[in-house]
């Protein structure tokens, strides 16, 4: 990431996750585009009504712990992803569903749990 993308990123991790305006449409494509750079390990799906990406941990363990600091930051922020998990595999998908595509929230919350992820050090054995 080029330090113009931690900055903007950073950017994101300071903002917090607004309920969306009745009515609100979803980011278009070139909105997304130009919100990507900012979270470089999150990709849109074919649709671009969502944005993925996958965690590898080193045990189901270190996967559940990943996963209650994202149940946390989503509860505090109100904006909650779906979430998979297999054994040391989390795979997470975030889309605004009340409007039906991606809005700011998802890429502030993306931007957050990348901060997690990267914050996390193995717990001992």
């Amino acid at each position: 990431m080029s330090n113009a993308d931690t900055k903007n990123a950073s950017r994101l991790t300071e903002k917090h996750c607004v309920p969306c305006e009745v009515g609100a449409q979803p980011f278009d494509l070139e909105t997304v585009q130009g919100l990507l750079p900012m979270v470089p390990k999150w990709k849109p799906d074919e649709d671009v009504k969502k944005i993925v990406r996958s965690f590898k941990f080193k045990d189901f363990v270190e996967s559940m712990r990943f996963i209650n600091k994202v149940a946390k930051l989503a509860e505090e922020e109100g904006h909650h992803p779906d979430v998979f998990v297999s054994y040391n595999y989390v795979k997470i998908s975030l889309t605004t569903h009340n409007i039906g595509g991606l809005s700011e929230n998802d890429f502030i919350i993306a931007a957050k749990i990348d901060e997690i992820f990267a914050t996390s050090a193995p717990s001992p054995n």
